[in-house]
């Protein structure tokens, strides 16, 4: 095999490489820059998605993409009685698991590698799924769908909390604004990284979001598809379903 310097991290070909030692390089301080850049605003939104989820009372919650943790120790203290968490970023999962054992959840809470298009579980593992932030990092997105349908019970739901793009002036030019001039600068100074808030407003920009993603999970074989608009548009709630055999 050839070895190569990898693509930009916005190409879709060498992406997964890219994002794995990005996220490696900011894992000590990936906390408090999510805390810093959204104003705390981003723990609201976990809390709604975890409390959805929790709705339909499920035995095994997945959480993909689960960095340092924050949505499945959410889960876990919430009342969900096992949640395993994965990602590609080992270092991430080192802070992630330092959390979960100070918060004295290891009982509950347990964290793998993996790579969220080839998911180390076998079929029909789980009774919930949530990924936080996380699928506009997937290489392949319908790939990870997939996997995600695979792993999930019929009947399974999928939470999917994601970046979006407001549309309303004023949010859209201030969004774009702080998204261009001050988040690479805050997130240059914190975690010493200057890529890894430059990638973030281009993943987001890229992402296919409301409508489209709904038509990614739908062909994905996930029903009753709905998206909810959070903080005037600046992140979206994405809820589907595991279509039953027969349905």
């Amino acid at each position: 095999m050839t070895t190569r310097n990898a693509p930009p991290i916005g190409t879709v070909e060498g992406k997964k490489p890219a994002v794995e030692a990005m996220f490696n390089t900011i894992a000590p301080r990936y906390d408090l820059l999510n805390r810093v850049l959204s104003g705390g605003v981003d723990q609201r939104w976990r809390r709604r998605v975890v409390a959805d989820v929790l709705r339909s009372e499920p035995g095994r919650v997945l959480d993909v993409a689960t960095g340092t943790a924050d949505l499945a120790i959410m889960a876990a203290k919430k009342g969900a009685p096992q949640v395993v968490g994965v990602d590609i970023a080992e270092d991430m999962l080192v802070v992630g698991r330092q959390k979960i054992q100070r918060a004295d959840l290891g009982d509950r809470v347990t964290l793998q590698r993996g790579d969220a298009e080839k998911l180390p579980f076998s079929d029909n593992q789980f009774d919930a799924v949530m990924v936080s932030f996380g699928v506009r990092n997937f290489e392949d997105l319908d790939a990870g769908l997939a996997q995600i349908r695979r792993v999930l019970r019929p009947g399974g739901q999928l939470h999917v909390l994601e970046f979006s793009k407001p549309s309303a002036f004023p949010v859209k030019q201030a969004y774009g604004f702080y998204n261009l001039y001050i988040l690479p600068t805050i997130g240059r100074l914190v975690s010493g990284d200057s890529g890894a808030y430059t990638y973030l407003p281009e993943s987001i920009a890229a992402f296919p979001e409301g409508e489209d993603f709904l038509r990614h999970m739908h062909a994905a074989g996930f029903s009753g598809t709905r998206a909810t608009r959070l903080t005037f548009g600046v992140a979206s709630h994405y809820v589907g379903v595991k279509t039953r055999p027969g349905t």
